[in-house]
């Protein structure tokens, strides 16, 4: 509970701080870069070493590689029949193709499915969400960002210091080497302030206008991420390679996720409709809690 408290009263207090003078005009902008470049790195380094490598990781590990794929395929098409602007398109394939299965996930899943829940949704989180925004997230930023050099976009991608500490963490794990604990102590207290900091920098973002003309595509993106991606891997999963296990279930309800807030924060610092972005998140969240409830209805009476 008090990590679901935590959410709303951290984009609370980000919408109240845009009333205050002391912060200036780049207050989001700071706290953008410092999820991005020390707080993820360090979220990487605290739990990829301690991941056992093993063939049944694959299915949650796919989630993430599942739901971008959709969406990329989904709005990019969509984008280029309906002509619109890659700053949108980009915007709905990094907020709709990607689910906040930390943030949100970890208090969610830990009410409905206890520690045995947590350790399948940590292979969600970092093999599939962490590196899909960390590769091909960065890749579909920048390149709708209009950074067409293709040197220039593999540069970006491999000096992305969360993709660094991800495959300097696998290689440890590889050789099944963890840091000296004061060490990992210190990444996971840094990895902790990863949800109040990025909650903070959407709050303070947030803006809810009647008139805006954000709203159709808000609705279109969040119809994706909340019914249609879950509904593809219940489908997958269960409908097909006929799973029904807890692990399989913890999938299903991740996919269910809302928009991913450092997905967010990566199209907000590459100007992609930051004002729609930060919506996805700040009305995908609430939302987010009634069809998550509805769809673990739905798998525990099916399933």
């Amino acid at each position: 509970m008090s990590n679901i408290l935590l959410i709303f009263i951290c984009l609370l207090a980000g919408t109240a701080l845009q009333r205050l003078k002391a912060f200036p005009k780049n207050t989001a902008v700071v706290l953008n870069q410092y999820v991005l470049y020390i707080a993820l790195p360090a979220m990487a380094l605290f739990y990829i070493p301690k991941i056992q490598l093993r063939y049944e990781l694959l299915f949650p590990a796919a989630v993430a590689w599942i739901s971008f794929g959709m969406a990329f395929v989904f709005f990019h098409f969509l984008g280029k029949r309906l002509g619109w602007s890659n700053k949108l398109t980009g915007c709905l394939i990094l907020t709709a193709g990607l689910g906040n299965t930390s943030f949100v996930g970890i208090p969610v899943i830990q009410a409905l499915y206890g520690s045995e829940g947590l350790e399948t949704l940590i292979v969600v989180d970092l093999p599939g969400t962490f590196v899909v925004l960390s590769t091909v997230g960065i890749l579909v930023a920048n390149s709708y960002a209009h950074t067409k050099n293709s040197v220039s976009l593999l540069k970006k991608m491999f000096s992305f210091p969360p993709l660094i500490a991800f495959l300097f963490g696998l290689l440890l794990a590889l050789f099944k080497v963890d840091f000296p604990e004061p060490l990992s102590e210190t990444f996971k207290m840094l990895a902790a302030t990863i949800s109040p900091i990025a909650l903070l920098s959407v709050g303070y973002q947030l803006k809810f206008q009647k008139d805006s003309k954000h709203y159709p595509y808000l609705i279109l993106g969040l119809m994706f991420q909340l019914i249609f991606v879950p509904l593809v891997i219940f489908m997958v999963y269960y409908g097909v390679f006929h799973l029904n296990d807890t692990a399989t279930k913890v999938c299903i309800i991740e996919a269910a996720m809302a928009p991913m807030i450092t997905a967010a924060i990566l199209a907000n610092t590459h100007g992609l409709k930051p004002q729609l972005s930060n919506m996805m998140v700040g009305f995908g969240i609430p939302i987010s809690f009634v069809t998550i409830g509805l769809w673990y209805l739905l798998i525990e009476y099916i399933m």
